[in-house]
Parts: structure tokens; C-alpha cells; sequence
């Protein structure tokens, strides 16, 4: 398994739960946890999610409305994307240069606030999603 700059895994575009669990199983070291704790809470919480990987990083989204949140490894982090983090309240804290877009950095030590998770990503899978 080839791993990109910053420790992203390389993992070829495709559609479903495979290629996400193959890119899961490719993060290296503590952020495998994440990734996989992540995945666990998205399905919990949006039991109808639908999954992909593309551009190396795994996509979670609804049937017919498009992408809510992808994920990536960053070289001391994990930044989780929320294509319609400006409409969700409260608005995740990092910006981006996309006017529609925020982020959620998690580092190592990090405790994932999963009440406010939760929240986020309800709001998100309720929203019109992005198509690319």
C-alpha cells in the first residue's frame, strides 16, 4: 500500500463500503482509530449513508443529493470535510478557502466531542449534498 504525502493511503476511486474499509485499513498508526471510529458513527448515525472513495479519501453521502463529508490524512491529523459546513450551527471551526466548505482537524490526543459529531453530521446528511 503506497502512502501519499502527509501519510494519505492511495486508494483508487471507487463506489461502496470496500474500497472505504480498504482505505481505512491503509491509515497509518493512531490515525486508523480515527478513521475507523469515524466510519462507525457516520453509519450510526446516518443509517442510509452512502459510501466512496475519491481523490484518495473516503466519501460519505446520501443517494441522490450528493457528498455531506469526506476525510484525509494530514501529516499530524485528520481533517474531516463538511462540503455544507457553513450552513451547520454551530459552523465548524476551520475555514476554508471554499465559501460553502469547513473543517474539523483531529490530532492524536484529541477527544472527538461526539455529541457535537453527532449534530454535524445529522445536519449535514439533511442537507443537499455536493456533486461533484
Amino acid at each position: 500500500m503506497k502512502l501519499l504525502s502527509g501519510g494519505n493511503p492511495q486508494i483508487a476511486k471507487a463506489d461502496g463500503d470496500a474500497p472505504v474499509q480498504a482505505y481505512l485499513a491503509a491509515m497509518p498508526g493512531w490515525k486508523r482509530d480515527v478513521g475507523h471510529r469515524l466510519d462507525a458513527f457516520i453509519v450510526r448515525t446516518v443509517p442510509n449513508v452512502r459510501k466512496a472513495v475519491k481523490w484518495n479519501s473516503p466519501f460519505y453521502g446520501i443517494e441522490c443529493q450528493g457528498w455531506f463529508l469526506g476525510f484525509h490524512c494530514i501529516t499530524k491529523y485528520v481533517k474531516v470535510t463538511f462540503f455544507s459546513g457553513m450552513s451547520l450551527r454551530p459552523v465548524p471551526p476551520g475555514e476554508s478557502k471554499q465559501k460553502d466548505v469547513r473543517y474539523l482537524d483531529i490530532y492524536e490526543d484529541d477527544q472527538l466531542d461526539e455529541a457535537q459529531m453527532a449534530t454535524w453530521v445529522k445536519q449535514a446528511a439533511a442537507l443537499p449534498g455536493w456533486v461533484p
